[in-house]
């Protein structure tokens, strides 16, 4: 399959008027709606069913370890009080990433894999339990700060960036109230935690129907941005929609690459418009081909670092 160049599928404002939420949090059964979706896409993508099978037996374990495991440090009633009043992310990844107990979290996950790893996963395993801690805190700096880690431990990052995942999002739920939309110059950073997204997605529920949402690849908190502007770096006058499509001619995956001639970049979007199901850190997961087709251009950098999928330089 290659990439072909489409009309954007999303281009016309909401036939209604509404007034979409314009940050929304993560719920607790977020893991749980991730790894169905990717069990779903293991019988849809055959080309990648072992490594989704595998990711989605790690969301699940992400889902038992939020569900679970009590952590050993909850912020003091009111710690995020001022930064929401004031518009900065009250769970800034750099003021926080010292504080929570994302290692009980991967010690929780990998004994969930235990049971359910395959032969050729549990090498994996096996590797992250052996890591001195030094490499453990560089491999959750280079998840954090969106960067893929020295070759040598790539494989083992995504478990850890898993923990991680855990730990912010069960900060996110505790939130009396979502942040505000971030505007200017910080319009592509989560308002929650300051992290960059994964990927924007339309959504098909009614309150936000046609609305599209950027996707954060660390708490997942969405985050309104109006459509035909990139969202890399917000200009929208040369755009280009690329998407795969199977022998039949219709699309592969409801994804498509909004590729920007501006910067340069593209980041994917997800639209469940075209189906209910699609998630958006499952569907990038399982679109790696349209990634790997455009990285075989040369035209376009990927913009938007999925912790769970760690393709490197």
């Amino acid at each position: 399959m290659k990439p072909n160049a489409g009309a954007h599928a999303f281009g016309s404002a909401p036939a209604i008027i509404m007034d979409p939420p314009q940050v929304a949090l993560a719920d607790a059964q977020l893991f749980a709606r991730r790894a169905a979706r990717l069990r779903e896409l293991v019988i849809r993508v055959p080309a990648l069913d072992e490594y989704l099978a595998f990711m989605a037996r790690l969301v699940q374990a992400q889902h038992l370890a939020l569900s679970e495991h009590e952590p050993s440090w909850r912020p003091q009633p009111g710690a995020f009080d001022q930064a929401l009043a004031h518009g900065l992310p009250p769970l800034g990844h750099v003021a926080l990433r010292r504080d929570l107990d994302w290692r009980a979290d991967l010690q929780a996950i990998l004994a969930s894999l235990e049971l359910h790893v395959g032969q050729r996963q549990r090498p994996l395993l096996d590797q992250l339990r052996q890591l001195p801690q030094a490499q453990l805190e560089a491999l959750a700096e280079a998840a954090l700060d969106g960067r893929a880690a020295e070759p040598a431990l790539r494989g083992v990052q995504p478990l850890v960036a898993a923990a991680l995942q855990v730990a912010w999002v069960r900060l996110a739920l505790q939130l009396p109230r979502a942040p505000a939309r971030p505007g200017g110059e910080a319009r592509g950073l989560c308002p929650c935690c300051g992290s960059a997204p994964v990927v924007s997605v339309v959504h098909n529920e009614q309150h936000r129907s046609g609305v599209r949402y950027l996707h954060c690849g660390l708490c997942s908190t969405q985050w309104h941005l109006e459509r035909l502007r990139c969202s890399l770096c917000g200009e929208g006058g040369k755009l280009r929609y690329l998407a795969l499509d199977d022998e039949d001619g219709k699309p592969f995956l409801p994804v498509q690459a909004e590729a920007c001639g501006d910067c340069g970049g593209y980041r994917k979007l997800v639209s469940r418009d075209l189906d209910g199901h699609a998630e958006a850190l499952a569907d990038d997961l399982a679109s790696l081909a349209l990634d790997l087709a455009l990285g075989e251009g040369g035209e376009y950098a990927r913009g938007g670092f999925n912790p769970l999928l760690v393709i490197g330089d």
